[in-house]
Formats: C-alpha cells, sequence, structure tokens
C-alpha cells in the first residue's frame, strides 16, 4: 500500500508519503498503511482523476505472495474505489541478490494510472 500510495502522490506531483505524513510525528507510528493509501485516493479525486489502475509488484524471496495476492488486490480495490480487476498485485524474487535476496526485507515498486472522468 505505501509503494501505491507514492504512485498516486507522484502521479499527481504531490510529493510522497512523508510529506503528507512526516516521519517525525509520532501520530504516524504504526498507522494501518490503508490510511495513507486513503488519503492519496482522496487527493485524486480532489484534483478530479479517478485510478484507472494499479499495478504492485512485491520483491522478496519469502513470503510466498501468490497465495495472498487477490487477496491484497481486492482490499486495495476497495480503498481506491476501483474494479478488483483493474488492481494487480503480484510478487517476483530478486534471485537472491541484495537484501530482499538475503531475506533481510521486502521492497515493492508500484505503478498507477490516473485519468480525468
Amino acid at each position: 500500500m505505501h509503494a501505491l500510495t507514492d504512485a498516486i502522490y507522484g502521479a499527481l506531483a504531490d510529493g510522497d508519503i512523508g510529506r503528507h505524513f512526516p516521519p517525525s510525528d509520532p501520530r504516524w507510528k504504526g498507522a494501518a498503511s490503508r490510511i495513507f493509501l486513503d488519503h492519496a485516493c482522496s487527493r485524486a479525486r480532489e484534483r478530479g482523476f479517478r485510478i484507472a489502475n494499479g499495478d504492485v509488484t512485491i520483491v522478496c524471496e519469502h513470503p510466498k505472495i501468490g497465495p495472498h495476492a487477490p487477496a491484497m488486490a481486492e482490499q486495495i480495490a476497495k480503498i481506491t474505489k476501483t474494479e478488483a480487476a483493474r488492481i494487480s498485485v503480484k510478487a517476483t524474487t530478486s534471485e537472491r541478490l541484495g537484501f530482499t535476496g538475503r531475506g533481510e526485507g521486502i521492497a515493492a515498486i508500484a505503478t498507477v494510472m490516473l485519468v480525468a472522468p
């Protein structure tokens, strides 16, 4: 959700999550990711856009994302007010390279298409 949130902010040329929810502000420590995604979607709607589609790629060795991807896409679709068929959640590995390959973390890459109704 964070990667998709930043993709929406980026498409709007509206900064990033840290600009809207400063990590130095204790209110946001441990906050649910859906709060950030909902805010970015609201900003898009305020500017006359809707989300046409979203694509999220999760880079990790573990856990296996495939079994969870449909449920993740469904939740993202609800938050973004987009048809679930227009939200893609998938995973790839980094072939054991870098911090994701060593299992030290997970990365995510997202793109979004905003359209004016």
